[in-house]
């Protein structure tokens, strides 16, 4: 027979159970509705949104994973007709890439786009945006700097030996990569926003 402090603990133990039951029940179904429902955070609007154009960076390197998983965003970007009209040539090595930009420190990693070149000397520069802004988000969803350059291409294409630019491509915009030193204040640093109300009109 069981007396009073048994059944006190078999109750409290019957309880916990339950208890314990409930939150691993609560906590597969959150898991769930992660992977396969809709959920009220966006994570891409949310990285869009808290992006800016890092200057300063440590000397931490990029790792192979993180640059192949950019360059995979920028290879998916979309384009005219899905002619994909892009070359990306990867640049590591310091001293090359003091000749695009002189304030790269070690561990930086530098992604020239290339767009193929028509007849008349032409590129297809928006497409080549595309690819680059896809990189630029996605190094930032990884938690690393990016900033996007377009000076350094007339240096660049006088040049196309020295950084090796495919036959038939031009250099259109470069794009560095790199961590960042968190001890900068992205809010209080960067450059004010236009309003919405400046930009945005809707027809009546």
């Amino acid at each position: 027979m069981f007396n009073l402090n048994d059944i006190i603990y078999l109750n409290l133990l019957y309880q916990f159970n339950m208890k314990i039951k409930l939150t691993l029940l609560v906590i597969a179904l959150f898991a769930v509705s992660k992977l396969y429902g809709q959920t009220s955070d966006n994570c891409v609007a949310d990285v869009i949104l808290s992006g800016y154009s890092e200057r300063a960076y440590t000397s931490e390197p990029v790792n192979d994973q993180q640059l192949d998983l950019i360059l995979k965003c920028g290879i998916r970007a979309p384009s005219a007709r899905n002619n994909q009209p892009w070359k990306f040539t990867v640049i590591k090595d310091e001293a090359t890439m003091k000749e695009i930009v002189n304030n790269v420190v070690p561990g930086n990693v530098l992604v020239i786009v290339s767009g193929i070149e028509s007849e008349v000397g032409t590129t297809p520069d928006f497409d080549c945006g595309l690819a680059t802004e896809s990189m630029f988000l996605g190094a930032h969803g990884l938690g690393l700097g990016a900033r996007i350059y377009g000076s350094p291409t007339e240096n660049i294409n006088s040049k196309k030996e020295l950084f090796q630019i495919p036959s038939g491509y031009k250099a259109v915009v470069v794009l560095r990569i790199g961590n960042i030193d968190k001890s900068v204040d992205a809010v209080s640093a960067a450059t004010p926003r236009k309003k919405a109300e400046e930009i945005i009109n809707y027809k009546k």
